[in-house]
């Protein structure tokens, strides 16, 4: 199925999704917030991959929310009326579901079982950012930069940034680009820890990145699963609450059959043969989204 916002390849278990609008600087528009869902969901609950890959093309990884593609009016027709005192009365209640339908969009990369990588060249931005924050590890081209771009337009990020980038860097430093709106470029983003590394341009960003999404694929999958869901439980509850969870966990979910095909595979040097995730019913994947 051909999407308006991404193409997508699978090849050594990895899927490659591609933001393909460069000469819109792959700006967000309304096709995208279903579209992502769409692509990650499928990915997932068929296990046609074991790891994904998100980069983009032309000379921004995004530039957030094309803000001119939401048109509250009506294609520019100003209501009146009966008309406009409804769209006031009901104007919170719209904007609220249409926030947290692009907050489910960039949430489903976090409930997915699939580790999920960000190759990130040139200007990550505004909702650009919401979307980086959203995935499991981030790496970037030395031309990159993030900016939490919304003060600059007079608003509050609202699709993920303050509860994600919070738990990945300092907050006095989220604090001070949520003010400023300033460019965080990324020597200083890999430096407080909100990438793993830093490429010299984007043709070996992508090339290192699908690589370690390659070794990441060469893993149990159930393993690498266990892992993602332990790392996001612990980084919301308690150590004890962690400590108890991934006990329950690898109670029910350890293999003893798929550890001894590890070890053995590395002794022999050679790549594991394992089993698969199991496809989800969609019901269950209703329920993890």
């Amino acid at each position: 199925m051909g999407h308006r916002c991404f193409d997508v390849s699978i090849e050594d278990q990895v899927a490659h999704v591609i933001l393909n609008r460069p000469e819109k600087r792959n700006s967000m528009i309304p096709e995208f917030w279903d579209e992502l869902p769409e692509i990650v969901e499928d990915l997932d609950r068929n296990a046609r991959a074991r790891a994904i890959v998100i980069s983009s093309t032309g000379p921004h990884f995004s530039s957030g929310l094309d803000v001119k593609a939401f048109d509250p009016a009506g294609g520019g027709l100003t209501p009146s009326g009966e008309d406009a005192r409804r769209e006031r009365i009901t104007r919170g209640e719209s904007f609220y579901q249409t926030v947290t339908r692009m907050q489910r969009t960039f949430s489903c990369l976090e409930a997915c079982r699939i580790p999920v990588l960000a190759a990130i060249q040139g200007g990550c931005i505004g909702g650009g950012v919401d979307f980086a924050t959203a995935c499991d590890m981030r790496y970037a081209s030395e031309d990159a930069f993030f900016t939490i771009y919304e003060i600059n337009i007079g608003m509050t990020a609202d699709v993920g940034t303050f509860p994600r980038l919070v738990k990945l860097i300092p907050e006095g430093i989220v604090r001070e680009l949520a003010y400023t709106g300033r460019r965080m470029p990324a020597a200083e983003a890999q430096a407080c820890g909100l990438v793993n590394r830093v490429y010299p341009d984007p043709e070996s960003l992508v090339a290192g990145v699908l690589e370690i999404a390659r070794e990441i694929a060469s893993k149990p999958p159930l393993a690498v699963y266990g892992c993602k869901r332990m790392i996001n439980y612990a980084r919301d509850h308690t150590t004890a609450d962690g400590l108890d969870y991934i006990g329950i966990w690898n109670a029910s979910m350890l293999q003893p059959e798929q550890m001894g095909e590890a070890m053995k595979a590395n002794a022999e040097k050679r790549p594991g043969d394992f089993v698969d995730l199991p496809p989800l019913r969609r019901r269950q994947a209703r329920d993890e989204s």
